[in-house]
C-alpha cells in the first residue's frame, strides 16, 4: 500500500511528483565538478575511459605474467607471439588514454591535439621500455611474499591469488607513468587496485624491491613515502600524514614531503599508524595498533605501551 504521505517527496526545495523538469535543471546546473568535463566534450575533446584503462592494465598484467593471466593455454613455442600481439595492442590502446589525458588536463583546446598526440606516442613508449625492469621487481616482490608467508603454498599463488600483488602491480606500472608526467591515469590505475583489495597506494609513493603487503585490507601508503627494500606491512597500516599546510587562501599546499620514510627491512604490523615526514629506522619492528609521529632509530622495536592491571573492589576508581 502506498502511503498518502509519501506521493510528494521534498529534496532540495524541489518537489518530485509527475513532472522531473525541475530536478533535470537543478542537476543540470549544480556545480558539481562535471562542468569542465563537459566543457572538453563540447570541444570534441574525448575523456580517459575507466573501462579501457581497466583493459590495459589486464593485457600488462598478461605480459608481467604470462600464462597466469590473459590465455592461459600459453606454450613456450608461443610466448614471443603473445608477447607481442599483447604489446602492440597496449601501445596502440595506452597511446589513446595517455593523449586523452593530456588533452583534458590542457588548456589550450582542440588545438592541443597534435603537440598532445605526439606526446603520447613519445611517452607510451618510454613507459614500455620499462616493463623488464617492472618484471623484474615484481618478481622480487613474489619472493618476498613466498618468503615471508608460511600460508603461501607455491610462488604460483601469490601471483593468482594475493590482493597485496595485485595492488602492487598497478602501483608499479602507475608510478612508471607518473614519473613520465602522465596526468590523470596514474591515480585511475592505482584506485581501481583500491576498490578490488582496499589497499590504498598513491603513484607517486616512492617502494624499493622485495615488497611485501600481507592479507592487505585497510592499507594507505600516501604520495611522498618512501620506502625502502624489503619491507613487509599487514592490514590496516596507515602511512599518513599529520598535518596539512595551508596557504593565504586557505587551500593545503600540494608538493611537500608529508608522509613517512621507512627504511630497508622494516617491519609493520597491523593496525598500525604512522603520520608525518617521519624516519622508521632500518631494521625496526613497529608493533600492531601503535600510533607513532615521531621518527624511531634503526633496529627499533616500538609496541603499545603495557596495560596496567589493577584490582578494583566493588567499582572502586572506576
Amino acid at each position: 500500500m502506498v502511503n498518502s504521505n509519501d506521493k510528494k517527496i521534498p529534496l532540495v526545495g524541489i518537489t518530485v511528483e509527475g513532472d522531473f523538469s525541475q530536478l533535470v535543471e537543478a542537476l543540470s546546473t549544480l556545480k558539481n565538478g562535471s562542468t569542465a568535463a563537459l566543457k572538453k566534450r563540447q570541444k570534441e575533446q574525448e575523456l580517459p575511459s575507466r573501462q579501457v584503462i581497466g583493459e590495459i592494465i589486464e593485457s600488462l598484467r598478461s605480459v608481467l605474467f604470462p600464462g597466469y593471466y590473459g590465455f592461459s593455454e600459453l606454450k613456450e613455442e608461443s610466448l614471443r607471439f603473445h608477447v607481442g600481439s599483447a604489446l602492440d595492442h597496449i601501445r596502440r590502446n595506452l597511446h589513446e588514454q595517455i593523449k586523452r589525458g593530456l588533452c583534458f588536463s590542457c588548456e589550450e583546446g582542440p588545438e592541443c591535439l597534435p603537440v598532445c598526440d605526439a606526446k603520447s606516442r613519445e611517452l607510451t613508449g618510454k613507459f614500455l621500455r620499462e616493463l623488464p625492469k617492472v618484471q623484474r621487481l615484481l618478481a622480487l616482490d613474489v619472493k618476498a611474499a613466498y618468503e615471508g608467508d608460511p600460508a603461501a603454498a607455491t610462488p604460483d599463488e601469490v601471483i593468482f591469488s594475493y590482493p597485496g600483488l595485485l595492488a602492487i602491480t598497478n602501483y608499479r606500472l602507475a608510478h612508471e607513468l607518473r614519473l613520465l608526467g602522465v596526468p590523470i591515469i596514474p591515480r585511475m590505475i592505482t584506485e581501481a587496485a583500491h576498490s578490488a583489495t582496499g589497499i590504498d597506494i598513491n603513484p607517486g609513493a616512492v617502494i624499493g624491491e622485495r615488497f611485501f603487503i600481507d592479507h592487505g585490507t585497510g592499507v594507505v601508503i600516501g604520495e611522498t613515502c618512501i620506502i625502502g627494500s624489503q619491507v613487509r606491512l599487514y592490514q590496516g597500516v596507515t602511512l599518513g600524514a599529520k598535518s596539512f599546510q595551508f596557504d593565504v587562501e586557505g587551500n593545503p599546499v600540494r608538493g611537500i614531503d608529508r608522509h613517512p620514510i621507512v627504511e630497508d627491512d622494516v617491519v609493520i604490523y597491523s593496525g598500525a599508524t604512522i603520520l608525518g615526514r617521519v624516519t622508521i629506522g632500518r631494521g625496526s619492528v613497529i608493533g600492531g595498533n601503535v600510533w607513532l609521529v615521531h621518527s624511531v632509530p634503526p633496529g627499533s622495536r616500538i609496541t603499545q605501551a603495557q596495560s596496567r592491571e589493577e584490582d578494583f573492589e566493588r567499582g572502586a576508581g572506576i
